[in-house]
């Protein structure tokens, strides 16, 4: 007894000398990981406000407020959609600027409105002839250089023969700005416009539309063929040698790169079946091949969760096994099954490498109107855009990433909301 009592004392000893030392470790462990969820929460920091400071001049773009005389010897209405209409641009200019008068200077002049302001004339005109003889007020985008340089963005102070505009640009700019004619609206057209060579005229709507394509495609077939092989699988497939290795490959496919899908698709959806390149249909397909061992892996969880006293209770009342699964499982598991299928579109949603090999990064001037028409995506425009030299691209580079960033912050949203609003705890 007194053994057994000394013994105890001799543990509690040794057990209140080694309290120190464990609870110094476990204080190191926390701080290890506080400061991981800080530098992660940091680089995130960084580079969302990296790309929102390079970006956000691109959500507005510089106007100018100018008078245009549609002169009637210069536009003729039965040749509409003909006509000069930069003549009626420049001749409006230079009612500001008077004292322009070489063939050189006008041309000089002119650039400083945007390439797609006499498109914005003409449509005008075609859509009411009555402006013809009057004078209109029109309200159009500036050139990228002079958008630029109303946002700060070229320094004045740098060498003439090193700026994209020169000394006169500059006076004739600000002699244009102080009559008030000057503002910077919310870009619209970013998101409203197709792609363009032209920076102040280049919008996402093409490539919008065109993800929004691939995305719908992508759902109709990695959605229903991933959840049929998942109830397969986790409910009536036998366990043996054959489901083990389809389960290892579902499991391997869900880790290969996505470039191989992309050449994967090349070679059989191009190559062989002689599918439209460019095309979001054909896009869609791709994504669905990579998406769809994500979408099986994440059913097979939400149905493995939902215990087994369920099934067993409605094979109990003479349920079959197909009632089971559908009338109990399926549903309770849906929740689990959706936020996995959300995750797995919102990473189809930023693949680049497989919908460039699909041809998916071409100029396209217009959005598409099918699933079988040529487009973009929003990670093929992104990466077009930032090959361009053309420094009014930068800008609308990072506006773009916002823009994607933006729709997979929603997704994911989205898939957590549906976990939290459907989910059981058992």
């Amino acid at each position: 007894m007194v053994a057994d009592k000394i013994g105890h004392t001799a543990i509690s000893d040794i057990v209140a000398a080694n309290l120190p030392r464990r609870k110094r470790k476990q204080g190191i462990l926390v701080i290890l990981g506080i400061g991981a969820i800080l530098t992660a929460f940091l680089m995130l920091f960084i580079l969302v406000s990296s790309l929102f400071f390079s970006g956000y001049h691109a959500f507005t773009q510089t106007h100018a407020e100018i008078d245009v005389f549609v002169d009637p010897e210069v536009i003729d209405a039965n040749k509409l959609p003909r006509g000069n209409f930069r003549e009626l641009l420049t001749n409006a200019l230079i009612e500001i600027f008077p004292e322009v008068e070489s063939r050189s200077e006008k041309t000089e002049l002119y650039r400083m409105l945007s390439h797609g302001t006499q498109f914005q004339l003409r449509d005008m005109i075609v859509s009411d002839l009555s402006v013809i003889g009057t004078t209109v007020t029109m309200k159009v985008p500036l050139s990228d250089p002079f958008d630029q340089l109303n946002k700060g963005l070229i320094d004045r102070k740098t060498p003439e023969e090193q700026r994209r505009v020169n000394n006169q640009q500059i006076s004739q700019f600000d002699r244009l700005s102080a009559t008030g004619v000057i503002s910077a609206p919310f870009n619209w057209n970013l998101l409203t416009n197709p792609d363009s060579r032209f920076p102040e005229l280049a919008g996402l709507r093409g490539a919008l539309i065109g993800s929004f394509w691939a995305l719908l495609i992508c759902f109709l077939l990695s959605f229903p063929v991933g959840i049929g092989a998942a109830i397969y699988l986790e409910e009536f497939a036998p366990k043996n040698r054959i489901s083990d290795l389809i389960e290892v490959s579902i499991n391997n496919l869900a880790a290969v790169p996505s470039v191989v899908f992309g050449l994967l698709a090349l070679a059989v959806f191009i190559g062989w079946f002689g599918m439209p390149r460019s095309a979001p249909f054909v896009g869609g397909m791709t994504l669905a091949l990579m998406t769809m061992p994500t979408v099986i892996i994440a059913a097979r969880a939400a149905m493995k969760s939902i215990p087994n006293s369920i099934r067993e209770a409605a094979l109990g009342v003479g349920a079959s096994r197909q009632q089971v699964v559908f009338g109990h499982v399926l549903p309770l598991a849906m929740p689990g099954i959706l936020t996995g299928t959300i995750i797995g579109l919102a990473q189809a949603l930023g693949e680049t490498a497989p919908l460039l090999l699909i041809g998916m990064n071409a100029f396209i001037t217009s959005a598409p109107a099918g699933p079988f028409d040529s487009s973009t995506a929003l990670p093929t425009q992104i990466f077009i855009w930032a090959d361009s030299p053309e420094r009014g691209f930068v800008s609308r580079t990072s506006a773009a990433i916002l823009v994607l960033l933006g729709f997979l912050i929603a997704m994911n949203s989205l898939a957590i909301f549906l976990r939290r609003q459907f989910e059981r705890n058992w």
